[in-house]
């Protein structure tokens, strides 16, 4: 029998009726002659309850206790969905991501993936049954629960189809789809048949409906994922290998496919820091060995001998940062140290826009055009990202779209 993996979001489970809902879709697959894998989230913004509860208790949490509590949250909405199934008339089982088969290295908050373990499932299915995972958590050698990182059910969903060898994974959420822009920004932004894999890792890391470990894991095992909306019948999106990421305009291909937008951004700089071999990496390899993510790097040459440093971080890291790189600039000798945390990342992604001139000049004059100041710059082959004011953030999105011949036609 072909084998499923179907992944639903924290709006898919939110409460009792959906989460019924759910367990239709997946008889449904299942009536069909699937095997279903089912990988839930936790019902809607129940972890975002549970970081607050534990910021009443306690100012600075433990990452080890914090993991398990977060971990409860999928545990919940995994066996309500069971139960739901259940009453359908299916056998089901839920099963914790520990149970699941899913290690990973020790890192609390942003686990990795180490291995699948399928025995469990493989054996449940051969058994006849629906397995539903609890998303988003797995397990390390020390028997610690682990947490992959926000919006990491998506991650948990991919890795277990890959170990399967599954026919394909199929990802519900609270949208019909992966669009050129995001729709509560651009109302005339449109739905894609089709993506390919480098195009949605983009698009992910900037803040499109899908987690981009998720994206890197499906482009390495080669597995196809359908993204599509739990609340109506529609085709959805395919992410896969090969996708055509180009639209004709008139004659002219058009390389740019989407604009994507990002408001976790944060910016720290570092000023008069004494310009010599080795600085940038004296600051951020502290940074990397908290397992910190750098994103955007400026270093400016001042006056004399000195260099000013700015680079960005997510906002959720901003506070450890901080810490970090003031620690590191005394010791250095610089500067003042400065943070900023009301910016925002507006990009245009296509394939292929470096080697054909005139992307990046025709978004600087759009943003120019709309009174919006750029921050920072970076630029990749298939994309370019500006750091604007958050609050001109959905102003410089539908301005871009409507630029870059983008909206929905009329």
């Amino acid at each position: 029998m072909p084998i499923i993996v179907q992944k639903y979001g924290g709006s898919s489970v939110a409460d009792a009726e959906k989460i019924k809902n759910v367990a239709l879709r997946i008889a449904e697959a299942h009536g069909q002659g699937n095997q279903v894998v089912a990988v839930v989230s936790a019902m809607g913004d129940t972890t975002d309850t549970l970081i607050e509860l534990a910021s009443e208790v306690s100012e600075r949490p433990d990452p080890r206790e914090m993991d398990v509590l977060l971990s409860t949250g999928e545990l919940m909405s995994c066996t309500l969905v069971a139960m739901a199934v259940r009453s359908l008339g299916l056998d089901a089982i839920s099963l914790s991501g520990a149970q699941a088969g899913i290690r990973t290295d020790s890192r609390h908050g942003k686990a990795r993936i180490a291995a699948v373990d399928t025995a469990r499932i493989s054996s449940e299915l051969s058994a006849g049954r629906v397995v539903i995972v609890a998303g988003f958590q797995g397990i390390t050698e020390d028997m610690n629960v682990t947490t992959l990182g926000r919006g990491a059910s998506d991650l948990s969903a991919v890795a277990i189809a890959a170990a399967l060898r599954a026919d394909r994974c199929e990802v519900y959420t609270d949208v019909e789809g992966i669009y050129t822009a995001d729709p509560r920004h651009v109302p005339q932004a449109r739905k894609l048949d089709e993506v390919g894999y480098e195009e949605m890792l983009e698009m992910a890391s900037l803040g499109a409906k899908m987690q981009p470990r998720s994206i890197e894991l499906a482009m390495e095992y080669d597995v196809p994922i359908l993204v599509a909306s739990s609340f109506v019948d529609a085709p959805g999106t395919l992410i896969h290998q090969g996708a055509d990421m180009q639209q004709t305009v008139g004659e002219i291909r058009n390389r740019a496919r989407a604009v994507t937008t990002d408001r976790n951004v944060a910016k720290i700089t570092v000023t008069g820091i004494v310009d010599r071999p080795g600085i940038s990496a004296s600051l951020l390899e502290p940074l990397a060995d908290a397992d910190i993510s750098v994103d955007i790097i400026v270093q400016t040459a001042t006056a004399g001998s000195d260099t000013d440093l700015a680079f960005t971080v997510s906002r959720d890291d901003l506070p450890r940062a901080l810490d970090i790189v003031r620690a590191v600039a005394v010791e250095l000798g610089g500067g003042e140290v400065i943070s900023a945390d009301h910016l925002a990342k507006v990009s245009v992604v296509g394939t292929a826009m470096q080697n054909a001139p005139g992307y990046a000049s025709r978004m600087f004059r759009v943003l120019a055009n709309e009174n919006i100041n750029i921050d920072m710059i970076s630029t990749s082959e298939i994309r370019i990202t500006c750091v604007i004011d958050e609050d001109r953030l959905a102003d410089a999105a539908r301005a871009l779209h409507t630029a870059f011949e983008l909206d929905e036609p009329e």
